[in-house]
């Protein structure tokens, strides 16, 4: 019952922080310059004020600034998300399109970066002070600080300019006509770049999260004991160091989950990877509220719902959370 209700108050909040986020998304977006009617009427080649005045009835852009963020509030409570200007189709539908390319590009790196910096963590706090330690600090560091479209440039030149082993751009081989396992070994391919540099930066948060927090834990009463006790130092390691040292970085890689969908738009828009960061970015460019506006909201309940589901699975992972 407490369970339930703690829950109910984690859902409420977070239908609260949607609705603030969508409502600063809109002010933001609408503050900023530029005009979705000038862009469409340039590009129609039309500049006649007559078909501007047309335009921006049309798509309800000549009402008062209030009374625009009221339709939209309103929408939004219906699960509406709009009509995107340019694409001419349901923002929800583009959004739905591109999903499964962006969350096969965030699982992957989310995988890459849990198993390589839990790895590399647990390797520095066993040798802690050494020169393998000193090694893996340095690399997080370095790859904690690297900003993301300098290291997918960096690996576009290498890999695929100078070494010729991987594809740098797109979702899969434009007229390959490939299908099968071959078209997947092709996506596959097209896919390690992007994945591998998205989850480098993870990989140093949770890696230096990893090793600090298993030598808290190894610090701890139960581990002297067991190491009184004469256990085998590699299962005091991994059977009691690490399965308790896991709970902070498991809590810290359930809401990043959420945020690594949005945070994909640099590496999505480098390497031309089909997905809701690049469709944020073209909106953007194309002054697309409705679209833009609609991603935004999208990659903020992503990141809702995983803040959400990790609050429940920390409280069946861990007894001694307080529900209350």
């Amino acid at each position: 019952m407490k369970r339930l209700q703690f829950m109910s108050v984690r859902i409420l909040q977070g239908l609260l922080a949607l609705l603030v986020i969508a409502s600063a998304n809109f002010m933001l977006v609408h503050s900023a310059p530029g005009d979705p009617v000038s862009v469409m009427a340039g590009e129609a080649g039309g500049s006649d004020p007559q078909f501007v005045a047309q335009l921006r009835e049309q798509f309800g852009l000549d009402k008062p600034l209030l009374e625009q963020f009221g339709t939209y509030i309103k929408h939004v409570a219906q699960l509406d998300l709009g009509y995107s200007y340019r694409q001419q189709q349901p923002v929800v539908r583009l959004i739905v399109d591109r999903l499964p390319a962006t969350l096969l590009l965030t699982g992957s790196a989310f995988a890459l970066s849990l198993a390589m910096g839990i790895g590399l963590g647990a390797l520095a706090s066993r040798h802690v002070g050494g020169w393998i330690d000193s090694a893996i600090t340095m690399v997080a560091l370095v790859f904690y600080a690297t900003p993301l479209y300098w290291l997918a440039m960096m690996a576009v030149l290498l890999f695929t300019v100078q070494m010729d082993l991987l594809p740098a751009f797109g979702f899969f081989t434009v007229g390959a006509d490939l299908t099968g396992m071959a078209k997947a070994l092709d996506i596959a391919r097209h896919l390690v770049l992007p994945a591998l540099t998205l989850a480098l930066f993870y990989m140093a948060v949770y890696a230096r999260m990893t090793r600090a927090s298993m030598l808290e834990v190894a610090q701890m009463d139960f581990v002297k004991t067991a190491r009184a006790k004469g256990v085998h130092p590699g299962r005091i390691q991994r059977k009691h160091i690490l399965r308790n040292a896991l709970l902070p970085v498991v809590t810290l890689a359930g809401i990043q989950a959420g945020g690594m969908i949005g945070g994909a738009v640099l590496t999505e828009t480098v390497f031309a990877w089909p997905g809701i960061g690049r469709l944020m970015f073209d909106a953007l460019l194309q002054r697309d509220y409705n679209l833009l506006l609609g991603c935004f909201l999208f990659t903020a309940a992503m990141a809702v719902l995983f803040n959400l589901i990790t609050d429940f699975v920390y409280t069946l992972v861990d007894p001694r959370i307080e529900l209350g």
